[in-house]
């Protein structure tokens, strides 16, 4: 039996703390992710994970084991790639996390040219509002907007978001175009928490290096980018949205842009990766190619 494919399922299992989501994510049976950890464990001679009804830990060997493996596996794909000249020829997976709209706007209409120039590169392409855990669930990198609190990774500052404050012309005629800073307390916010039941910040502006924030009331609550741009169009409220996600909206009249001399902050874009001394030739490449693309779009 391969050993390095022992020790990929076996740090897959470390990570995600689950023989199920192991399985699915290696696409595997359980049994047979089950029948590699067993192996590699008669191979050693010690126990490597501490497997109870509720969740699956690794022992003190296990723990060691799993340092050492996470650095030989890229040791490994390194050394794949090593004496390949032409980029052409990288191969393997790579599972890159990225926002809705980035993915939308941006990065998919564009990927055709990175996959002509790799054509043996496959990608895997999640796109969701929440906070994927790069390491647990085995991101090689993840796009990111906003503040970046995860020191375990590292963050690769890449741009900037500009934020415009949109309405919409159904949400005008019921009430009015806001001027002023003391106009919204006569107006309605479209509230974006994450997650739901946390406080809104109310409305935000930034003057200088200095951030603030205005309460404004508001009767739909959102969690979604997705959501938070269809309550503003349905004329909910005031919304603060990245220039980038209604560049269409804006030029057909869908949306309105007001108050441009209270912009929000402008939001951060990081690309996130395991801060391992040995990153995958094709995973820089790839994440080369992301920079770039998004720096030219933003």
């Amino acid at each position: 039996m391969n050993k390095l494919e022992l020790l990929r399922t076996f740090v897959r299992v470390t990570e995600l703390s689950s023989f199920t989501q192991a399985g699915e994510r290696l696409g595997l049976p359980r049994s047979t992710v089950s029948e590699h950890v067993q192996a590699l464990e008669e191979l050693l001679g010690t126990r490597l994970l501490q497997r109870t009804t509720r969740k699956v830990q690794a022992t003190q060997d296990g723990r060691v084991l799993y340092e050492r493996s996470k650095d030989l596996l890229a040791h490994m794909e390194e050394l794949e790639g090593l004496f390949r000249q032409d980029e052409a020829q990288l191969a393997g997976r790579i599972r890159v996390d990225m926002p809705n709209v980035m993915a939308r706007e941006l990065i998919l209409p564009r990927l055709p040219q990175f996959m002509d120039l790799h054509p043996l590169i496959e990608l895997e392409i999640s796109s969701t509002d929440r906070q994927v855990d790069l390491l647990a669930e085995g991101f090689d990198c993840v796009l990111r907007v906003g503040a970046q609190p995860d020191q375990s990774v590292v963050a690769r500052l890449l741009c900037s978001m500009p934020m415009l404050n949109c309405v919409s012309p159904a949400y005008v005629q019921r009430h009015g175009v806001p001027h002023t800073l003391g106009d919204l307390a006569e107006h309605r916010l479209v509230h974006y928490v994450r997650p739901l039941g946390a406080r809104s910040p109310g409305f935000e502006y930034q003057q200088g290096n200095k951030v603030h924030r205005v309460p404004m009331a508001g009767r739909v609550t959102v969690n979604s980018t997705d959501a938070y741009k269809a309550a503003c169009l349905g004329g909910f409220g005031l919304a603060q949205m990245p220039a980038l996600g209604i560049r269409e909206q804006l030029a057909n009249g869908e949306l309105l842009a007001v108050l441009p001399e209270y912009p929000a902050p402008a939001l951060d874009v990081s690309l996130l990766y395991a801060g391992q001394r040995h990153l995958p030739l094709r995973v820089r490449v790839f994440m080369d190619w992301l920079a770039m693309t998004l720096q030219a779009q933003l």
